[in-house]
């Protein structure tokens, strides 16, 4: 029997859309954009990086199942952000019956090795500018407790492919969208557009009124922003 993620929002009623908080990012960084979903849906954020052990993606996706039948969900919604896009798309490829549809957000897409450092790397000082208070508590805390279990998974992300996985998914024609900050620092546009068009997936630049700048933590830093970007898509999990 596979292990599940330990859940702690869970909030709303209606059809379920679980997220998967980006990469060593606590739940709790995600509260506002989920009690704001919830308006409409029945929202699960799961915490990918604070269970015991070690960290290897075939466990990830078992665990992300486990968490599933935990909560007696059969078929869900998707939703990633960053790190998690790779879990998602792992998901989806191995479990196909039980998506509904997914969303990716400025995910960990096709590039690996040094030219997904590179990107990472581009524009280090942004990374303080990012930080939200809350996103920084969140990320020392699961780095202190877990350090082991974050490396692993940050190896695994450098040096994995997705294209396999990308490929198993649009063969399966989910419905699929990926959402893309119009200024993100940490992740190429042109490698989220090229991982959208594998998927066979919808691809949104998203921006704030009168066009101005949103980065790679838009999803929890404008919450009202992000959610109004997710209506825009029509998803099944938010309708009435």
């Amino acid at each position: 029997m596979s292990r599940a993620f330990a859940t702690p929002i869970d909030i709303g009623r209606g059809r379920p859309l679980v997220v998967l908080p980006g990469f060593a990012l606590s739940p709790g960084v995600y509260r506002a954009t989920a009690s704001l979903l919830a308006r409409q849906c029945h929202v699960i954020v799961t915490d990918l990086y604070r269970e015991s052990g070690r960290w290897n993606f075939a466990d990830a996706v078992d665990e992300l199942a486990g968490t599933l039948d935990r909560a007696g969900l059969d078929r869900v919604t998707i939703m990633g952000h960053s790190f998690s896009g790779g879990i998602e798309l792992g998901f989806a490829a191995r479990h196909p019956e039980r998506v509904v549809e997914l969303v990716f957000v400025d995910t960990l897409a096709m590039s690996r090795g040094w030219p997904l450092a590179e990107e990472a790397l581009r524009h280090p000082v942004r990374w303080l500018w990012m930080a939200t208070p809350r996103a920084a508590v969140a990320f020392g805390s699961t780095v202190l407790r877990h350090p082991r279990r974050i490396t692993e998974a940050a190896w695994w992300g450098y040096t994995s492919g997705r294209s396999a996985d990308a490929d198993v998914v649009a063969s399966h024609h989910l419905p699929a969208h990926v959402l893309w900050a119009n200024r993100d620092s940490l992740l190429s546009r042109d490698d989220g557009a090229a991982f959208a068009r594998e998927v066979g997936a919808s691809f949104t630049i998203a921006a704030r009124d009168g066009g101005g700048p949103v980065d790679h933590d838009w999803m929890y830093r404008h919450p009202q922003l992000f959610v109004e970007h997710v209506q825009r898509l029509g998803l099944d999990a938010l309708a009435c």
